[in-house]
């Protein structure tokens, strides 16, 4: 979900941490089964400092360590 820095949600109501006013802060969801993510806000839109900052290469370092991680399971 949206939230501010203290982790506030209702960013549709107006507190500015929801950019695109979606239902419950939703910025993402996945299925059931955690293997299909649909995601809104654009991490790969951060992942080099010439587009503005490196914030969403967690995102992919974290994918990264999880299959890493069922793999070797």
């Amino acid at each position: 979900r949206y939230c501010t820095e203290s982790g506030e949600t209702g960013g549709e109501s107006g507190n500015g941490a929801n950019p695109n006013g979606s239902r419950d802060d939703i910025a993402g969801i996945y299925n059931e089964s955690k293997t299909v993510l649909g995601l809104m806000p654009h991490p790969e839109d951060a992942t080099e400092p010439v587009l503005g900052g490196v914030s969403g290469l967690k995102i992919f370092a974290s994918m990264v360590a999880e299959i890493r991680r069922g793999s070797a399971a």
